[in-house]
């Protein structure tokens, strides 16, 4: 209670100081990477190290209860696991060959996934055309829209010649109206256009903070375990390529898949990097074109489709996407350093890998690079992240070095050890089925799955020990 003695005047200057006090004392510093959370600003965070990314966000003291949560109850008490009644989730085909495949086969009923990617990329158009051959089978989907509004949605549609009376749009941010629409309408799979857009009203943080997102995706997550529906998260990603917010939001959801590509290529990767109901690996190859994103089924004539024949530098590598071989095409550019530190630069393949490679070649083979600057290029813009393209690598740069063309009609794969051997890489027949099928006549291979493996009508084996004998071999075909 204030003093009797001041006045009117001071006693509203005194409470309104008071009221800015305990506001003040009510809110803390949340960081927007990690989530951790200190009660004064610091310039690095403690938890993930990363510099200027605290916010100040007031403190929600009120509990939301489990049945205000969504207000639904769930009746469920813990029972014995032996009780349990076993069985396999069934999935849900889309018709797009290439998204079942990333998915495992399938959307999973109950599954919550998260869609990143650069913007322009093509998600929203992706996830628009996945949803229009749901609702072309006769399902009810749900499309939350909160960047556009629906008149815009429904010029993407025109365009993509979408008009399904089952697919239903709808512009919301609100995190209340959009649990109330899904439990209202009871759609078959919701896609929500993007998550650092939607907002909860019980906290005072802005849309896209690292408590709004949490909390969006918490609840929705909740309800889509709870109604078993599909539900598609659309995330920002940030300029280091990672899914904006916390780490924690890729921790929650069950699938978290990633749409690559570059802005002077036509085509698009969809890669999984956590997959709870199929495997990680496996990518899904797209084309962008007027009328929207096709499928491609034959990613290796893709991207070999502008290979030129005739040039030093130049490998065709099977590689392993997923469970299926493709065919790429290493580029190497080695050319003299004006500077002491020469360069070393790799698109589409680790850098580290690169070094480790030139590294081989200098203490193996007696190749000095030292004062060379070393360019490689996966043609098409195609990551590759296995060890089974190391020898393909080597011999392309091993053929800009000496300038002298590889045969065009030869395959190479095998990974590389630091002593100079040649490690054997797993599907090696699949590689060279695929290999053969587009026309190559030989492959130089390593020779621990050289005698692991049936023979190939049309396709010629060379297995190899050592990376000077591939690289005397490969050299004199």
């Amino acid at each position: 209670m204030l003093p009797s003695f001041l006045s009117n005047e001071e006693r509203e200057l005194t409470g309104s100081f008071i009221d800015y006090l305990m506001i003040k004392a009510k809110t803390h510093f949340v960081c927007q990477t990690c989530g951790y959370q200190t009660p004064k600003w610091l310039g690095k965070c403690p938890g993930c190290q990363e510099w200027n990314t605290f916010v100040e966000e007031r403190v929600v003291e009120e509990k939301v209860s489990e049945r205000d949560f969504l207000g639904i109850e769930t009746g469920t008490a813990p029972i014995p696991i032996t009780e349990v009644i076993s069985e396999e989730r069934s999935r849900i085909s889309v018709g797009i060959g290439e998204f079942d495949r990333v998915l495992g086969g399938g959307m999973v009923l109950g599954s919550v996934v998260l869609v990143g990617g650069d913007p322009g990329i093509g998600k929203s158009t992706l996830l628009l055309q996945v949803m229009d051959r749901l609702a072309s089978k006769g399902m009810r989907v749900l499309y939350i829209s909160g960047e556009e509004s629906i008149q815009q949605t429904k010029m993407r549609a025109d365009r993509l010649h979408i008009s399904s009376k089952d697919l239903l749009v709808v512009s919301e941010t609100s995190l209340e109206k959009i649990l109330q629409d899904i439990q209202t309408l009871r759609p078959n799979a919701v896609v929500v256009d993007s998550i650092q857009t939607i907002y909860c009203s019980e906290l005072p943080s802005t849309p896209g903070s690292i408590s709004q997102v949490r909390e969006a995706s918490s609840r929705l997550l909740y309800l889509a375990k709870h109604l078993s529906i599909p539900i598609f998260l659309i995330g920002h990603v940030t300029k280091e390529g990672f899914i904006a917010g916390p780490k924690v939001l890729e921790h929650m959801v069950d699938t978290v898949l990633y749409f690559e590509g570059e802005a002077n290529h036509a085509f698009r990767i969809l890669r999984a990097v956590k997959n709870r109901y199929g495997s990680t690996n496996e990518i899904g190859v797209f084309e962008m074109k007027d009328s929207g994103l096709t499928e491609v089924l034959n990613p290796s004539e893709f991207f070999l489709s502008e290979r030129t024949r005739r040039a030093s530098g130049s490998v065709v590598v099977p590689c392993i996407g997923g469970s299926r071989p493709i065919l790429v095409e290493l580029q190497a550019l080695v050319v003299s350093s004006n500077f002491g530190l020469p360069r070393r630069t790799a698109q589409g393949m680790d850098v580290n890998r690169l070094s480790l490679i030139i590294a081989v070649m200098e203490k193996r083979l007696g190749i000095r690079l030292s004062n060379h600057d070393i360019y490689l290029n996966v043609a098409g813009g195609i990551r590759i992240e296995e060890p089974g393209a190391d020898l393909g690598a080597m011999a392309s740069i091993t053929s800009s070095f000496k300038d002298r063309m590889v045969d065009p009609e030869t395959v190479v794969f095998g990974e590389v050890g630091l002593g100079g051997e040649i490690r054997g890489v797993s599907q090696s027949e699949n590689r060279l089925r695929e290999a053969e099928r587009l026309g190559f006549k030989r492959a130089l291979m390593p020779k621990q799955n050289f005698g692991k493996m049936h023979r190939i009508k049309g396709m010629e084996r060379v297995g190899v020990e050592t990376v000077q004998e591939a690289i005397d071999l490969l050299f004199k075909m």
